[in-house]
């Protein structure tokens, strides 16, 4: 892993010199977003944690895992996770989006995905779906989804 992180920031033009300073923030945001990018097309598998299929956390904490930043494996850890909240319209890629499971009613964490895009507020997430009509590793406008409805709060784990 540490090899596939030196490459990748290498690629991004970002120098591995040990420092706190050598990665910016917004570096490793876009590193997040081409790593995730890749796994488009993955299937969904429920519990699966790897690219031989991932649920929705499964997928958020396979992604986050390969930068060293460690996150909730389960749906239920983001209950009451302490992380920087913040509004949709100030969402930036590489934030974590949560929604309640398919019953709206009930506000608990039950999916989760990866801010991909936010322009002027229209924002795609990436995220590992069970829907019928787009399974596994995919991008979704969640402004034009039935997700706004089950919309619970963004965090902010990488600030």
């Amino acid at each position: 892993m540490k090899v596939l992180l030196f490459l990748l920031l290498f690629v991004a033009g970002t120098t591995w010199a040990g420092e706190k300073d050598s990665c910016t923030t917004q570096n490793i945001r876009e590193l997040i977003i081409n790593y995730a990018n890749g796994l488009i097309g993955t299937p969904y598998e429920w519990g699966g944690t790897d690219i031989s299929g991932f649920d929705c956390t499964g997928f958020v904490y396979h992604v986050f895992k390969q930068f060293g930043i460690i996150v909730s494996r389960a749906s239920s850890g983001y209950e009451h996770y302490s992380a920087t909240s913040t509004e949709p319209e100030k969402a930036k890629p590489g934030d974590i989006i949560l929604f309640t499971g398919t019953n709206a009613s009930v506000k608990k964490v039950g999916h989760a995905g990866i801010i991909y895009r936010n322009d002027n507020g229209v924002i795609d997430f990436i995220h590992s779906s069970s829907s019928s009509k787009h399974c596994g590793v995919v991008i979704t406008r969640y402004n034009e989804s039935g997700y706004v409805k089950r919309y619970l709060r963004i965090i902010d784990v990488i600030s």
